[in-house]
């Protein structure tokens, strides 16, 4: 087989090479057509990362994927293709096994707005997408969550559901009908996909409809019955989606497999918690996930026939365990694993699996922290853990008798294991006030009062308008930035507020240990250095005014030991620190089925996977961060849902890991800094409403005319009168009157819909630009859409002003499309 036509193109400034099965052999696939996948075929898939800070780091990915009808010649043409690419692009890639709907997180986050399933072969000309051509007639049924799909169906009622989303395409026309029980999210993610498909397929000359209501969208409802027939009896429920919850994926198991003689041993290992160091370097090892996801991990000094054999292996124990045929697999290579592999072991080190790779062992290194660059380095602020160098405005309150009071700021600082407290963080960023809201919580704090702190932190989000980003803090495990806005100076006391700070009337002995030390303020252990003994003596002025006494170790007074309780043994170690592990930080939708936390992975993430209906949970290892999306209305869940992630987490995660509430709008830079680009305009509230659903009310065609194409199947032809057809009633309910905050939030898909306007409405003829550009929205010609005033203009006119085609453009983010608009004249 000769893969040479594919190869050359991975040189290429694209990071993304897709190849499909032809005739026993592997041809390229147009970059336009990606995301298309014909059921009868075999794919194979190369991301290779262009960025050394990729969220994935530098290992490749290359996927074989599988459609549900291709035959015994076409996997095999593809399984030969991966292993001969795999040869050329060496041990630094990672190997997946991809079943038609029932992908990878890893595979799905390449794809977006989302997947096209397509019913049977690749046509005989090897086109996968036929842009501009309207004479079609099919039915997509469209489903997921943040990674959605969308599978050619039968041409019938009897595909509907009340639950999903469906989307009867007639070229020119284009009608989204969202079940009854389906939920905003999923209107607006399903719709996000119908205005790709147009813009890809159709090159955005394909008018939109949408049917949220059928008795108020009866124009629509026509012309549907038009093609499908009247519906008779009613709508069968959706079929439950089968998602994997946190506490099914925390099941897992590590398999040491090997041969012995001529039989194949797979002999299980180990369970949670798993540690790196029961990976040889020599050999072969499986790691079932609960039957969700099957690893295989190849060590650097296994055998060549081991490693060619990886597959087969996986499927062998997928077989003899009674697992799906479609489970997914994933083939690891010592030194190059994916971060979803690191993330089942209790710690993981890069310097160990390098190390191991060299022979060489590394001395600790330490980053210097500059605080001057943390708010122009966003990254390094992620990094560090810190917005500031903590010299802003504090103001902590202490919960008392289920209320929050104000604490004295002569005793901030001093907080009590017993209590639980408010601090409220204020700094300067960009002009504006930010706020940070710390909930800390002491080992001896009750339930009564951890509910208090709860509930008053909600009261003060409330007078700060939801600016507060909120960070849950458990005593002893305080993040850099909580201990530096206390200037060094933070004690906490055992007992409960209203004894410290006050004068003792007896005499009393307490034993302090300085945070971030291993020095005590009554003795220096042996070895500790000149910053840790000064750090002790200022905790020693903050603890008491009275009379102080350094004591060194194996030199202590009798009075010392005496006022300990008598000498004993002690611990004469020095306590290592803990090794931060090199984790890459992952993202991940958050939904909840039967009770069940469930989340949905998006790779290679950026500030786009972001949208106003999310809950997305980031985790950097050391923080746990939920970001709220502005529509949605799950914020009281998000704290509980960062807190099962953590007990459910396979690798023992600490239940101490902070947890940051973070609100669409209202992001640190300790958050932001984990993405590769972010706009801080992004999401500003003067957003208008035609902007937000990409569409403003128009003249809508006769619906007689429309219902006649349909009969005929002429749809390649639109009557042409010099003017604007756009079939653009409103299709989001309350619209009219949404004020600015709402409409930051992105559609609202409610009771009313009908038309939504075409971005591309058709004009016999373009128009000149100078009648477009830099006009006002009543100076422009008659029929004109003010809102998509650009389109008018003609190809060559277009590319000229814009710099790409009009199908470039609009397959871009909405945001840029508006951005670019502003800076030529066309807003």
């Amino acid at each position: 087989m000769d893969i040479s036509k594919g190869l050359p193109a991975i040189q290429s400034h694209r990071d993304l090479h897709i190849w499909i099965t032809e005739n026993q052999k592997m041809v390229p696939v147009p970059e336009g057509a990606y995301g298309n996948f014909f059921e009868e075929h075999c794919y194979v898939v190369l991301h290779v990362p262009q960025s050394p800070t990729a969220t994935q780091g530098a290992s490749s990915d290359l996927h074989y994927w599988v459609g549900k009808e291709a035959g015994a010649e076409a996997q095999g043409a593809a399984a030969t293709f991966v292993q001969r690419l795999q040869e050329e692009r060496g041990a630094l890639t990672v190997l997946h096994r991809e079943a038609q709907a029932h992908e990878s997180d890893c595979f799905r986050s390449y794809f977006r707005p989302g997947i096209i399933y397509r019913k049977g072969g690749l046509p005989s000309d090897l086109k996968h997408v036929e842009t501009n051509m309207f004479n079609i007639q099919r039915l997509l049924h469209i489903r997921g969550r943040k990674h959605v799909s969308a599978t050619e169906v039968e041409l019938s009622w009897n595909s509907f559901n009340k639950g999903d989303i469906f989307l009867l395409d007639l070229g020119k026309m284009m009608i989204q009908w969202n079940g009854p029980k389906t939920s905003i999210s999923e209107k607006a993610r399903g719709l996000a996909l119908t205005y790709s498909l147009r813009d890809r397929e159709r090159g955005g000359r394909a008018q939109i409809g949408v049917v949220d209501d059928e008795v108020k969208a009866p124009d629509l409802m026509q012309i549907m019955e038009s093609v499908l027939g009247r519906r008779v009896g009613s709508l069968h429920a959706a079929t439950p989606n089968k998602d994997i919850s946190q506490l099914q994926k925390a099941n897992i198991r590590l398999y040491h497999v090997y041969e012995k003689g001529k039989d194949l041993v797979v002999l299980e290992l180990a369970t949670p918690p798993l540690t790196q160091d029961l990976l040889q370097e020599e050999d072969f090892y499986i790691l079932d996930q609960g039957g969700f996801k099957i690893y295989v991990w190849q060590g650097r000094m296994s055998s060549l026939q081991e490693r060619k054999a990886a597959f087969s292996r996986a499927a062998g124990f997928i077989q003899a365990k009674g697992y799906p045929t479609y489970t997914n697999v994933e083939v690891v290579n010592d030194g190059a694993e994916s971060a979803a592999f690191k993330q089942l072991f209790q710690i993981w080190s890069e310097k160990r699996s390098r190390n191991r790779q060299l022979g060489r062992v590394d001395k600790p290194t330490h980053v210097k922290r500059d605080v001057v660059k943390l708010h122009s380095q966003p990254e390094l602020a992620a990094q560090l853990r810190m917005v500031d160098d903590g010299s802003g405005k504090v103001e902590v309150w202490c919960m008392q008798d289920l209320c929050r009071q104000p604490v004295d700021p002569k005793l901030h600082g001093k907080l009590c294991a017993g209590n639980c407290y408010l601090v409220l963080y204020t700094y300067q960023r960009l002009g504006r006030g930010q706020y940070i809201l710390y909930l800390w919580q002491g080992h001896q704090a009750t339930a009564d009062e951890i509910k208090a702190l709860n509930s008053n932190a909600e009261e003060l989000d409330a007078m700060y308008r939801g600016a507060l980003v909120q960070e849950h803090v458990t005593m002893g495990s305080e993040p850099p930035h909580f201990l530096a806005i206390f200037q060094g100076q933070l004690v906490v006391f055992q007992e409960r507020a209203g004894h410290h700070g006050r004068e003792q009337s007896a005499p009393t002995t307490r034993l302090f240990h300085v945070q971030g030390s291993d020095s005590y303020s009554t003795k220096t252990v042996e070895g500790c250095n000149g910053d840790q003994r000064e750090m002790a003596r200022v905790a020693v002025t903050v603890i008491s005014k009275k009379n102080e006494e350094t004591v060194l170790e194996g030199q202590e007074p009798p009075h010392f030991w005496e006022a300990l309780g008598g000498r004993a043994p002690y611990p004469s170690n020095k306590r290592l620190p803990e090794e931060v592990p090199s984790i890459q930080p992952r993202l991940f939708e958050c939904s909840s089925q039967m009770g069940c936390l469930v989340l949905a992975e998006v790779v290679f993430f950026s500030q786009e996977d972001l949208g106003p209906y999310d809950v997305m949970l980031l985790d950097t290892w050391q923080e746990i961060f939920l970001w709220l999306g502005g529509a949605t209305g799950a914020w009281k869940e998000a704290v509980a849902w960062g807190q099962e992630y953590l007990k459910a987490h396979p690798a023992g995660r600490s239940l101490a890991t902070p947890i940051v509430l973070v609100k669409q709008g209202h992001e640190p830079p300790t958050f932001t800094g984990w993405f590769f680009t972010w706009d801080p305009y992004k999401w500003t509230p003067d957003l208008s409403h035609k902007e937000v659903v990409e569409g403003s009310p128009g003249t809508a065609l006769p619906i007689s005319e429309i219902r006649a194409e349909v009969n005929s199947f002429r749809l390649s032809r639109w009557p042409g009168n010099g003017r604007a057809g756009a079939m653009s009633l409103q299709a989001l309910k309350g619209s009219q009157d949404s004020s600015g905050n709402e409409l930051m939030r992105g559609p609202k898909l409610g009771g009313t819909s009908s038309f939504l306007s075409s971005t591309s409405t058709s004009i016999n003829g373009a128009l000149p630009r100078e009648q477009l550009m830099h006009q006002a929205a009543e100076d422009l010609p008659e029929g004109v859409d003010p809102a998509r005033r650009e389109f008018y203009l003609s190809d060559s006119d277009f590319q000229d002003i814009f710099g790409k085609s009009k199908e470039e453009f609009y397959s871009m983010a909405t945001w840029r499309q508006r951005q670019e608009k502003k800076q030529l004249g066309f807003f």
